[in-house]
């Protein structure tokens, strides 16, 4: 086929013996097509080094063939958290499978993700979005709901009703494998440093070390932005008290390094005089010294299983019931032990 016409769905029908109409259901990854069907239309497509039309793109009704996906974080920092490398890698990898591409935006507030939202469903630039840190009031489900711009969350908890499907983490759950360790350990001075306090988890967390004071537990949280700096600050005043917690929990695994890295400056030993876990893990966290006891999690599973969960929504007629993601488990390392008597 010559190389100066562009090819179009028709083109690629004729050459695989199907309908236009399966090129598209393969094209677009929706269902309607064998698995091998559909791989033989895409390598015919790629061959022929096809792309959608962008005037056909904009037609309304048309899908994109993006997914979209707002994050609300610093951007300084974004790239240090192994769970968003993860998480985008897993669901990339997913979407690529049916030539489905992702769409990544840092906004710096919840206003501003809002618009992107909206930018992007009058502009029919994105056929569904990922959803991440839930709120406990979370104007972001109403408004995606007014928009029927389909969505899924990823949260800690099954959505309530009139919320949007959630692919869910137990939080609670993974709290109590944290908070419940080190009580088990024998500490009863705890603090978490979590990110910000209107987040769904930071709530289900902060809950769960409350319910541990009828074990002699006095758990205290302390919200951040997330960023090493404002940890730094809030690890040194905590290290500088008369009476110092014996354990310190993190939301993250930058924030336990930072943490760390505090202690180890002001000699505060870990963990003989101080135990440190974190509810998220990374390959540095087992490798610093002393390695640091942290909550396992397949993030890269979960973003997978959140971009395949997706692409079921926005296929679906209604709202999805809700499915639970990969377990976490607790992976103990060097950096917590039996406080000292």
């Amino acid at each position: 086929m010559s190389g100066a016409k562009r090819v179009t769905i028709a083109d690629i029908a004729r050459l695989a013996g199907v309908s236009p109409g399966a090129v598209s259901f393969a094209l677009n990854g929706r269902p309607g097509v064998s698995e091998q069907t559909r791989q033989r239309i895409l390598a015919i497509a790629d061959q022929h080094e096809w792309q959608p039309s962008s005037t056909a793109r904009a037609l309304v009704g048309a899908r994109a063939g993006v997914v979209g996906f707002a994050v609300n974080r610093p951007a300084r920092t974004l790239g240090t958290e192994a769970f968003f490398t993860d998480l985008i890698a897993g669901a990339q990898s997913s979407l690529t499978q049916r030539r489905i591409a992702l769409q990544l935006v840092v906004v710096q507030s919840m206003d501003e993700e809002i618009a992107t939202y909206r930018r992007w469903r009058s502009a029919n630039q994105v056929d569904g979005v990922i959803l991440l840190d839930p709120r406990e009031e979370d104007p972001r489900q109403a408004n995606l709901r007014s928009l029927g711009l389909p969505a899924i969350v990823i949260g800690g908890r099954p959505s309530g009703p009139e919320n949007l499907a959630t692919i869910w983490l137990d939080d609670a759950q993974a709290a109590h494998s944290v908070f419940g360790y080190l009580a088990g350990l024998g500490h009863r001075d705890m603090v978490y440093i979590s990110g910000p306090e209107e987040y769904e988890h930071v709530s289900l967390r902060s809950s769960v070390l409350a319910e541990l004071a009828d074990r002699g537990v006095t758990g205290e949280t302390i919200a951040t932005d997330y960023s090493p700096t404002e940890v730094s600050s809030v690890m040194r005043a905590l290290l500088s008290r008369r009476e110092r917690p014996t354990a310190i929990v993190f939301d993250n695994d930058v924030m336990a390094i930072a943490g760390l890295s505090v202690a180890q400056e002001m000699g505060v030993a870990v963990p003989s005089e101080l135990s440190l876990a974190s509810f998220d893990d990374s390959v540095v966290t087992g490798l610093v010294h002393p390695s640091i006891t942290c909550l396992t999690r397949d993030t890269f599973r979960l973003g997978e299983r959140a971009a395949e969960f997706l692409l079921e929504q926005i296929d679906a007629p209604a709202v999805l019931p809700d499915r639970s993601g990969p377990r976490p488990v607790l992976t103990v390392r060097e950096s917590t032990r039996r406080p000292q008597a």
